[in-house]
């Protein structure tokens, strides 16, 4: 398949051939929800914990007599019956999140969000984006040119003008394709590719 090549301004200026493995197959929702949630559950720290009955503070002082006064018996304040008392399952620090996912499953569901994307007309394809100089404010302004607030650029190599140059704009995010997330491609409103960028993303993902 192909898709429209972009210039400076953002004006389609000729097509370039794309493959249909990453960029023209189905949208499969579920595969999809499951690679996201994955990689969030993946990227989360198991470092919360909480206290159980033996480890908060509280008092071994019985809170009032045993019989006579007509409330429920209480031995001390610790309890997970009172307020400020221990969890009786409380989370421990080294509690794992992870969620495994095939590699088979990974691309496939990378490849669905890249031809829906094309679908949805959110992607783009660019000859390159190189500087002259780590400068934010010259690709600031490109990206102004191209009519772009929220933007994912997967560049072919990031250099360290383009690095430089965008990594003090808000809602931009410039990343080489064994980088690129699911995360990343859903939530950004525009993603543009390079050409040379392509070609790893088929080696990748086809």
């Amino acid at each position: 398949m192909q898709l429209e090549l972009l210039n400076d301004q953002g004006q389609a200026s000729a097509n370039v051939e794309v493959p249909d493995t990453v960029f023209g197959r189905d949208y499969n929702e579920a595969l999809v929800h499951q690679v996201v949630v994955a990689y969030q559950a993946n990227a989360r720290q198991g470092t919360r914990a909480q206290k159980d009955r033996a480890t908060v503070k509280h008092t071994t002082k019985k809170p009032w007599r045993q019989k006579g006064t007509g409330r429920a018996r209480a031995g001390m304040s610790s309890s997970p019956l009172w307020r400020g008392g221990g969890r009786i399952f409380p989370n421990s620090p080294d509690e794992n999140f992870t969620q495994k996912v095939n590699k088979k499953m990974y691309r496939a569901g990378m490849a669905a969000i890249f031809s829906q994307l094309v679908r949805e007309g959110r992607l783009a394809v660019v000859d390159d984006l190189k500087l002259e100089s780590p400068k934010t404010k010259a690709l600031a302004a490109r990206f102004k040119a191209m009519g772009l607030q929220s933007v994912l650029v997967i560049a072919d190599e990031v250099d360290e003008n383009l690095y430089l140059a965008s990594r003090n704009l808000a809602n931009v995010l410039v990343v080489e394709p064994r980088y690129a997330d699911p995360l990343s491609l859903v939530h950004y409103k525009k993603v543009l590719v390079t050409k040379a960028a392509i070609e790893q993303l088929k080696e990748m993902l086809g």
